[in-house]
């Protein structure tokens, strides 16, 4: 009999974006999955969930506050008492934690729960107050959870300290190298003629919100623009932000500059064609984006955060601002003096966050090595 496993999340694009890999490793493995989380492909521009048998549109909504949520979760708990799961696996804030007080009780007849914590909200420097309402409540239901898989080491080292459950670190969710990979001077020139871009092109790629921050990379380019006219930037994403920045580029006097993309599922074309990728967010886990640009041996400028310090060694594989001004700094000092040293070992690191490096850790997660 396939084993089955139910792979919970607030959003379905959260596990067509981050959870590839593992839907791949168990699909190969002739295991039979099944996803409950709320319909949001549309919003995403063709997204697919490639591996499900089945998929259940489950109402999750981001904040935990949100009343809707009590019938998400009367739903799940239908949905348990229905199937049986080998493993339920839960993701993001919500998900997890509704999708393991569903399944707890389930645990006595052999399910296992495990938990991916893309992020913790408490870490070194996050507010007080994420202390006082994050930090107690993952540590509860650390009691509910047989396998806590961390994406950073600064969480592993925190939770393999406080929580009580089995603790695993992984590189990341995975980034397809068959996908993301450099390419020469003369094939990038040809895609740049293709998309009818002819100046340095700076990329950022992220939901549009205002934790990702995108006015921050629209202030850069008011300064990148004194030295390079030509240079343009590209905003790589969908989202509520989406007027106020077109607001900010109307009056930054940058409509020739810098484009709005929309949610891309052929990133890798832009990407290809980047000369340098900036990202700007205020808080992050273990963003994808900045791995997809080390991949490609494109340069990267970031602003200064716990995520963002777990990819990038200042000065060695990238550079860490704290502001607009001193991304705008690295990103002309990047477009006028190459640092291919910086490139090769910016890959080197990245190596170690592809698909296939966090398959094998996946492996021994669910005991197929």
């Amino acid at each position: 009999m396939k084993k089955r496993v139910l792979l919970v999340a607030t959003v379905q694009s959260h596990i067509g974006q981050f959870h590839k890999p593992l839907m791949k490793l168990l699909k190969d493995n002739g295991w039979e999955i099944h996803v409950a989380a709320r319909d949001n492909l549309d919003e995403k521009n063709g997204l697919q969930l490639e591996y499900p048998d089945k998929v259940f549109n489950i109402p999750f909504q981001r904040s935990p506050f949100d009343k809707r949520n009590i019938i998400a979760y009367r739903m799940l708990k239908r949905l348990l008492k229905k199937e049986h799961y080998d493993v339920i696996h839960c993701n993001t804030p919500v998900g997890g934690m509704l999708g393991r007080l569903a399944g707890r009780k389930y645990r006595k007849n052999g399910t296992e729960i495990f938990y991916t914590a893309h992020g913790f909200h408490f870490y070194k420097g996050a507010p007080r107050q994420n202390w006082l309402i994050y930090y107690p409540i993952e540590k509860s239901m650390s009691n509910l959870t047989d396998k806590l898989v961390t994406i950073t080491q600064e969480d592993y080292n925190l939770a393999k300290e406080k929580f009580h459950c089995e603790i695993y670190r992984i590189h990341g969710v995975g980034v397809d190298s068959k996908r993301f990979y450099p390419i020469g001077k003369d094939e990038k020139e040809q895609i740049k003629e293709k998309m009818g871009i002819t100046g340095p092109v700076i990329l950022n790629v992220g939901e549009l919100l205002p934790n990702k921050n995108q006015r921050m990379a629209i202030m850069m380019m008011s300064r990148v623009v004194e030295e390079y006219p030509t240079a343009i930037l590209l905003i790589a994403g969908n989202g509520p932000e989406e007027n106020n920045l077109k607001a900010l580029i109307e009056e930054k006097g940058l409509k020739d500059n810098v484009r709005l993309i929309g949610y891309c599922t052929n990133l890798q074309d832009y990407q290809h064609i980047a000369d340098i990728s900036v990202a700007c967010s205020l808080r992050e886990g273990l963003p994808l984006n900045i791995v997809e640009s080390m991949l490609s041996e494109t340069y990267v400028v970031a602003s200064n955060n716990r995520g963002h310090r777990e990819l990038i060694d200042d000065g060695v594989t990238g550079y860490l601002v704290n502001n607009s001004d001193e991304m705008a700094e690295k990103v002309c000092m990047l477009l006028d003096t190459p640092d291919i040293t910086m490139l090769v070992k910016s890959r080197e690191k990245g190596i170690q966050y592809s698909s296939k490096s966090v398959t094998e850790e996946l492996q021994k997660i669910y005991g197929l090595n």
